[in-house]
């Protein structure tokens, strides 16, 4: 029985932050040498305490808050959220925000000086990081909602809010493509039948059909060609799956991670340990595992680290 959609996805995002925080910039080889992550740890890049989130959930939070408390999806509000997030250490574990992005700087700095949420994003080739694709997930969850509580629009119109929140630090089709293709997959997993990959299939096929009817984003289809079949992505070797920070390599590790396990522990497990911008990659799989496997299977010793989780349930709760 699903309790509540947002306390799924949420808390799978914030757990996968924090289970990867501790191996963040490491490479593959290195955690095998250490020893792969299997717990809530201390340490890492920033030594933080176990169960600590980063960036990911911060922004992810601040855009869950404006949510609630808009009531629609309000890009200047987001934006104004995370001016406080990274100026004021708002919807941070201990009051002070880092680990962010050069692309979300940029982008809140140019907020910061002009106001302008329509124009403070980037929009160079470089501009393809994971920092958008890691905090959509409120946003996806707000549209799903809406279409299961029957007041939701047309995929046009809410791709176009998916792709409005994307832009506001990462302006480049490519990277609105892969919030695109994140929602269709949630929706999947949150309203679909059937076993985890027909519905990650079904996702990815509505997510290719509707970008390529825009010349605009067929261009850039081919940049996730590896995901146009599951079946055949699934028996990609680990070797040749990259856990960067470019966000095809995140969604390809995320989506590679849900297709090689049956549950959300191993799930997770197997995200952060891929190492290098681990924590995303885990917010990402985090992500869609919640939504698929649910709140009550999220490991309670896990959940027992999470810096502020009674605050964040909370959170989710009085949505």
């Amino acid at each position: 029985m699903r309790t509540n959609i947002w306390l799924d996805g949420m808390m799978g995002l914030v757990t996968g932050d924090a289970l990867g925080n501790p191996v963040q910039f490491m490479r593959r080889s290195e955690i095998r040498k250490r020893g792969d992550v299997v717990s809530m740890e201390a340490g890492g890049a920033y030594h933080t305490p176990a169960g600590t989130w980063t960036d990911d959930s911060s922004m992810a939070l601040a855009a869950l808050d404006s949510i609630r408390e808009m009531e629609t999806i309000d890009p200047e509000d987001i934006m104004v959220r995370f001016v406080k997030w990274y100026f004021g250490g708002e919807y941070t574990p201990f009051g002070e925000a880092f680990d962010m992005g050069n692309t979300c700087s940029r982008a809140i700095l140019n907020f910061s000086e002009t106001a302008d949420w329509r124009s403070c994003g980037l929009r160079h080739e470089h501009a393809n990081g994971n920092g958008a694709l890691m905090r959509i997930l409120p946003v996806c969850i707000y549209y799903i909602a809406r279409r299961m509580n029957g007041e939701g629009g047309t995929d046009e119109e809410t791709l176009e809010g998916i792709h409005h929140v994307t832009a506001l630090t990462h302006n480049h089709p490519r990277a609105r493509i892969a919030s695109g293709l994140y929602y269709f997959m949630a929706q999947e997993l949150m309203t679909g039948d059937g076993d985890l990959r027909s519905r990650l299939q079904r996702g990815i096929n509505r997510g290719f059909a509707f970008y390529q009817k825009d010349a605009r984003y067929s261009a850039e289809l081919p940049h996730y060609a590896r995901l146009r079949n599951l079946r055949m992505f699934a028996d990609t070797a680990e070797d040749e799956i990259s856990s960067s920070g470019y966000v095809v390599a995140t969604l390809e590790a995320a989506v590679w991670s849900l297709l090689n396990t049956d549950n959300f522990r191993d799930c997770l497990i197997r995200a952060v340990n891929l190492g290098d911008d681990a924590d995303t990659v885990g917010a990402v799989a985090g992500g869609l595992a919640g939504l698929f496997y649910g709140y009550d299977r999220i490991p309670e010793e896990w959940l027992q680290a999470i810096q502020r989780r009674e605050w964040i349930e909370e959170l989710c709760l009085r949505m």
